[in-house]
């Protein structure tokens, strides 16, 4: 059986990572989701929101086989736990593939996996989590951008960051 991860920090996740992680489960046996934890980061969601607004996504259009997980570690080592053998990185434009492209040679050296890059859909390919939040703190309207379900997730979580910027004043 092979196991691919699709990693990434989901903050929040995009109808592009869907679409990723869709085709993903159309090439493979069986596909992980995994919230990269970073501790230099702060993320607008908690890991176990991201968690559930993942899953909660890829249920309500039928993916309940795929598993969505979280990591503070090395993503090689989640691999290795659960015996994935590819680690699946959607690309939206040049950059994407520059930056992911160190990190697929180092997780080649640190653990024999290999990365596999799917392009984006075209008519996706210009979204991505920091573009819907900045979109959201501004008033703008993200829907198609992210999971209905994340609409009210994604305006309360800035209401609270709004106010606690207002409190450290």
């Amino acid at each position: 059986m092979t196991i691919a991860v699709c990693p990434g920090s989901y903050d929040p996740v995009t109808s592009g990572h869907l679409d990723v992680i869709k085709r993903c489960s159309q090439l493979f046996d069986a596909v992980h989701v995994v919230v990269a934890v970073n501790a230099a980061k702060t993320p607008l969601f908690p890991e176990d929101v991201r968690v559930r607004i993942i899953r909660d996504a890829l249920h309500e259009d039928g993916y309940d086989s795929i598993v969505v997980a979280s990591t503070s570690g090395l993503i090689t080592d989640y691999c290795m736990r659960v015996g994935a053998t590819v680690i699946v990185k959607g690309l939206r434009q040049n950059g994407d593939y520059e930056a992911e492209l160190g990190m697929a040679l180092v997780n080649r050296k640190l653990a024999s996996i290999e990365t596999m890059f799917l392009p984006a859909d075209p008519v996706l390919e210009h979204i991505s989590s920091s573009i819907v939040k900045d979109v959201a703190r501004h008033g703008g309207d993200v829907r198609g951008m992210v999971p209905d379900g994340v609409i009210p997730l994604l305006g309360r979580a800035l209401e609270d960051e709004e106010q606690g910027k207002r409190d450290r004043s």
